[in-house]
């Protein structure tokens, strides 16, 4: 059974909306979560951050995002491996990921958790990133391990705020 939400939000003078997924099977509850995040700023900034300077969000957000480390390859190249410290809800949380894709013209990026915090809830994970003009939009494809496994809502929060925070960065300029 698939079951579509959609909710739209405005708040701090930046609006978002947000189309939430989930389909029951027999392994866990698949669930997808969509976010679009209206910026002040130009779109492409953000994207050109993660994409060609992610060790640049703990000095712009230190107090969501304290550490940034490539493991293996580069910072650009789809294949390496990376890992950020994150903490939403003050608790510092580590997700180390590989880069699955960029798409220059989509201005996307495709990332997916490999170890860390996440995974003690969902089996996978997987977050997208894209920018259009002034919107930039965070999506996440996820598996629960069980049926009573939050989805991450807050999580999803937490993406909406650091990307405000980035937005706010970026005008000051």
């Amino acid at each position: 059974m698939v079951i579509p939400r959609k909710t739209s939000e405005h708040f701090s003078s930046h609006s978002f909306t947000i189309f939430y997924y989930t389909k029951e099977e027999n392994i866990g509850v698949k669930g997808k979560l969509t976010a679009s995040i209206e910026v002040k700023c130009e779109g492409h900034l953000i994207h050109d951050l993660f994409h060609s300077n992610p060790h640049r969000v703990p000095k712009i957000c230190p107090s969501k995002v304290n550490h940034f480390e490539i493991y293996q390859g580069g910072i650009t190249k789809v294949g390496s491996i990376i890992s950020w410290k994150y903490k939403p809800d003050r608790k510092e949380k580590i997700a180390k990921i590989v880069i699955e894709a960029v798409d220059h013209k989509k201005k996307s990026i495709t990332w997916k958790v490999i170890e860390g915090d996440l995974l003690e809830l969902y089996n996978s994970f997987t977050v997208i990133t894209s920018c259009e003009h002034q919107w930039i939009t965070w999506a996440f494809a996820y598996e629960k391990k069980t049926a009573v496994t939050p989805d991450p809502l807050a999580f999803l929060g937490f993406f909406i705020e650091l990307t405000k925070d980035i937005d706010g960065h970026f005008l000051k300029k």
